[in-house]
């Protein structure tokens, strides 16, 4: 009987520790034009890799650009918020969950442009890009070579 209820016990704490470590998948939301296509594939390779994505269409995304401090030479076509961060552009889910884990003090991340194989613009070539990093002040540096 001992042995019973120390397996029992024992598969309970198991369990609370497990429900404890689950966090919930990180909140996006994405600021986009209703027709982008790219945009909606963007969004389809969070949701694939962890994320609750949430989509806000936009006849004009750049005052959501402006509001959040994104300089210009950084802009793509959509601009995401998760967890306080600015995510601009067609930047891989696991740049994002990085961010995420180190916290480090910007504001966000940008893959300029639309680079052509990052995910969401898969149109069978794939150009060598940057995500980079960016503080309030516009100062930017290389965060991840893709």
């Amino acid at each position: 009987m001992k042995l019973v209820l120390a397996l029992a016990l024992a598969a309970t704490v198991g369990v609370a520790a497990t429900a404890q470590t689950t966090a919930p998948p990180p909140a996006i939301v994405v600021y986009k034009s209703p027709s982008c296509g790219c945009c909606k594939a963007w969004m389809e390779h969070l949701t694939a890799n962890g994320f609750k994505v949430t989509g806000k269409d936009m006849d004009n995304v750049q005052p959501i650009k402006d509001d959040v401090g994104l300089p210009a030479k950084l802009a793509s076509c959509h601009t995401a918020i998760v967890d306080g961060y600015v995510v601009e552009g067609h930047v891989p889910a696991g740049d994002i969950k990085r961010m995420l884990k180190e916290r480090p003090k910007i504001v966000g991340l940008s893959a300029p442009g639309m680079p052509n194989g990052s995910p969401g613009m898969e149109t069978g070539r794939k150009d060598p890009y940057d995500v980079m990093a960016f503080d309030a002040k516009g100062n930017t540096t290389v965060y991840a070579k893709h």
